[in-house]
């Protein structure tokens, strides 16, 4: 058994033309041990976003605080604290931070994958 706590993680700031404002953690990946998943907490500062990207690979959103909005299935779908987003692969995505708090989620993908 592995624990830890999230601020023990380095966080890793991206800020180009395509990402703005955001910050994230690999809490879990294969540097822990795990054989299945990497688990990652991003952190989008307000009027920050993230890429609109495709990729081959599934992930499951779990958000944990502030508002925001997720681009999926051709259209902005708000969340908040508690929304739950499945992306399907190849399907077109990007998150953005609607609120005046950051908004802060835990994002799965498959081991394998680029983690962050």
């Amino acid at each position: 058994m592995k624990v830890k706590t999230y601020p023990e993680v380095e966080a890793r700031h991206f800020e180009s033309d395509a990402v703005k404002g955001v910050a994230g953690r690999i809490l879990l990946g294969k540097d822990d041990g795990t054989p299945n998943f990497c688990m990652r907490m991003f952190e989008i500062a307000p009027g920050g976003h993230t890429p609109r990207h495709t990729h081959a690979w599934e992930h499951e959103m779990f958000y944990h605080s502030g508002q925001g909005e997720v681009f999926g299935g051709g259209k902005w779908n708000p969340v908040g604290p508690g929304s739950v987003v499945l992306v399907e692969p190849n399907e077109e995505h990007q998150i953005k931070n609607t609120g005046d708090a950051p908004l802060v989620l835990i994002c799965l993908v498959p081991s394998g994958v680029p983690e962050l």
